[in-house]
């Protein structure tokens, strides 16, 4: 992916995708300030500028990240951290937030086809995720982008409706050797 990707979605808007820059900190820290809580239900917030600077953007070598873009505004940001260390060589760990406003419009799919797209440009050997069970949009995505079930951890996320839920681990190798 040298430039960017035009993708219409469901609801005919028109988004592009493209890779995440420096530059497009502040911004995707706006977008992830102003999630729902239907939004980040199954996700691990708060989403603060400290958390994603010391959390997601630390080490941006090793950060192959994309973000989705419609009306001058970014709606969309997915990212593969990849592992530094030498017995991890070639994987690295998937995750993607949308805006609510973009939700179920096939723009989390496209975002997640093209990543891969970049990691197998990038002779990544592997990609892994962790979802919560009851996601069953993302996990439905996932399968149907070739992800495969590894593993469940029980009851390992605590839920807004104060119970414990089931998480599953997915992979997705795309490559035999790295």
């Amino acid at each position: 992916m040298s430039h960017s990707i035009d993708v219409v979605l469901k609801n005919g808007t028109k988004s592009v995708i493209r890779r995440f820059t420096r530059d497009d900190k502040e911004r995707v820290a706006y977008m992830m300030s102003s999630l729902s809580e239907e939004a980040v239900r199954w996700g691990m917030p708060p989403y603060t500028r400290h958390r994603l600077e010391r959390g997601w953007w630390s080490n941006f070598d090793n950060l192959l990240a994309l973000v989705a873009e419609c009306e001058n505004r970014i709606v969309g940001y997915a990212q593969i951290r990849k592992q530094t260390h030498p017995r991890r060589k070639g994987v690295g760990g998937f995750l993607i937030y949308l805006h609510q406003d973009y939700h179920n419009l096939g723009l989390g799919t496209e975002m997640t086809r093209t990543i891969i797209e970049l990691a197998t440009q990038e002779n990544m050997h592997k990609i892994n995720l962790e979802v919560v069970a009851d996601n069953e949009i993302a996990v439905h995505v996932y399968e149907k982008l070739g992800f495969t079930i590894e593993g469940i951890i029980k009851d390992s996320y605590y839920g807004d409706d104060d119970r414990y839920h089931d998480e599953i681990q997915m992979g997705l190798k795309l490559s035999e050797n790295p």
